[in-house]
């Protein structure tokens, strides 16, 4: 029984990670992303506020950072067009 709790947890840190809402989590990050059609940088930048300071506490700045940078990095794509 160990083993496939070991397996059913290491599992949910790939599919459904409570970082990002968990899988029962109406606004589980992927469903967003997803539903709003938000393509890469701003689906970065959602999954990256949805986990700052979930994932690693100590690394709330650095999620918001990066959720900064991906959605400076869209502004910078429309402004070009």
């Amino acid at each position: 029984m160990g083993k496939h709790k070991k397996h059913h947890s290491e599992n949910e840190m790939v599919n459904h990670p409570n970082h990002y809402g968990g899988e029962e989590n109406t606004y589980e990050a992927i469903k967003v992303i997803d539903a709003w059609d938000l393509g890469f940088a701003l689906g970065n930048t959602v999954k990256y506020i949805s986990r700052a300071g979930k994932k690693n506490k100590e690394k709330e700045l650095e999620d918001l950072k990066k959720a900064a940078w991906y959605l400076e990095h869209h502004i910078n794509q429309l402004e070009k067009k």
